[in-house]
């Protein structure tokens, strides 16, 4: 057996085989799927690719998945025992208990997949391939009479409704993720630097078992508040001066997103206060008005217009212009496995389908971005907010900043 664990925590082997199973019912040919591979740079540790991941849970590097209507193997390098001295023991397609470890029925060994694909092309239409994936381009090679379909696509339709496994998996990153913000705010006060702010949060999530952060940390003070995915952290903090920390964890391999405004000084200006509550207005607004059928951005009625719709009919510039301007990124996406999971943003929402809420307003001339976001799980009748135990009221956040 392997010296770590195999199998991705929190969700069963039934439902990788579930998902697998409906995955297959709408392949008209053969779809080649490859593992992460073993990372060659210290600075990195290994993690599974997304979509396999989510079809077998499969946590050791260099497996490839074959699957087609009628059947599904999961193909094992060897093992190299040199190299195991440095990363660990490792499965081999030779051990008696691969099957079962894996999940799989079938399993091969690498050196046997070029044979395999071969004979399966044979009563196969077409193969799908994750785009851009030079490995199986040069597999695709040998089917050059075989139209190519894009494997991305095909896995994100089912990739974009959670199960009540995934949906608690990102509770617990969002958990996790709540508790970081709230020591996040403890530490904040003029003269911390931001990446001061950003270790306090981190390290909460890591102590609560979490692998690694959902994406790069941002915590943008003052003039860098107003850059969206600043990710530098390293200003010192003025009184004065908004603090928009956007920062999330990933546990059990599932993400969360979830970012808050704060005062450095402990408390917003008048000016803050005023476009505060009109992103906060915009995303009560939104969230509202979530449930089954609505659309998160679209032409015509969507999430997205609700909440721009809202600040720009509330407060001015200071040159009275409307602040419509100011939102300029989409109001939110997908989360996942990946912090932005595959989905289509035009599609309908769906219960189980799991997205941030997050209206901005970023004006550079003033030096005082805004951004409030949460995660949200659809459900039948409208949603819930998975991250609604961290304050968002400017009085609460006021009470807690700083002390």
């Amino acid at each position: 057996m392997s010296g770590t664990a195999t199998m991705a925590a929190g969700i069963t082997p039934q439902e990788y085989r579930q998902r697998r199973a409906e995955l297959r019912k709408s392949l008209d040919g053969v779809m080649i799927l490859f593992g992460a591979e073993e990372p060659d740079d210290l600075h990195t540790s290994f993690f599974q690719e997304s979509n396999f991941l989510y079809l077998s849970g499969w946590r050791e590097p260099g497996a490839v998945m074959l699957l087609t209507q009628q059947t599904e193997i999961l193909f094992m390098p060897y093992r190299d025992l040199r190299m195991e001295l440095y990363t660990g023991r490792k499965l081999g397609p030779d051990d008696p208990d691969a099957p079962k470890l894996s999940g799989f029925d079938r399993v091969m060994p690498k050196s046997a997949l070029e044979s395999a694909f071969l004979t399966v092309l044979q009563t196969a239409p077409r193969v799908y391939l994750i785009p851009g994936d030079l490995r199986g381009q040069k597999l695709k090679s040998l089917a050059v009479f075989h139209d190519e379909a894009d494997a991305a696509q095909a896995i994100a339709r089912l990739r974009m409704v959670k199960s009540s496994a995934e949906i608690e998996l990102i509770a617990k990153s969002t958990g996790a993720t709540v508790a970081a913000h709230l020591a996040g705010w403890k530490k904040t006060r003029p003269g911390v630097w931001e990446y001061e702010i950003a270790a306090a949060m981190t390290n909460v999530y890591f102590e609560r078992g979490c692998e690694r952060n959902a994406y790069a940390p941002i915590v943008g003070s003052g003039p860098n508040s107003v850059i969206l995915h600043y990710a530098a952290n390293h200003r010192r903090l003025d009184s004065g001066e908004t603090v928009v920390a956007d920062v999330g964890a990933e546990c059990s391999d599932y993400a969360t997103d979830v970012t808050r405004t704060v005062p450095a000084g402990g408390k917003f200006t008048p000016r803050q206060r005023e476009l505060y509550d009109i992103v906060l207005g915009a995303q009560k607004a939104a969230i509202a008005a979530i449930r089954p059928g609505v659309r998160l951005r679209a032409d015509g009625a969507s999430l997205h217009q609700i909440a721009y719709d809202y600040i720009n009919s509330h407060g001015h510039d200071l040159h009275g212009q409307p602040l419509g301007k100011y939102f300029v990124h989409g109001l939110g996406h997908y989360v996942g496995l990946e912090v932005h999971d595959p989905g289509d943003p035009a599609a309908p929402l769906k219960t189980g389908t799991v997205i941030t809420i997050e209206p901005g307003i970023y004006i550079p001339e003033e030096n005082i971005g805004i951004r409030i976001e949460d995660i949200v799980v659809v459900t039948e009748t409208g949603c819930k907010v998975l991250s609604a135990a961290l304050p968002r009221e400017i009085g609460d956040i006021e009470k807690l900043v700083g002390k």
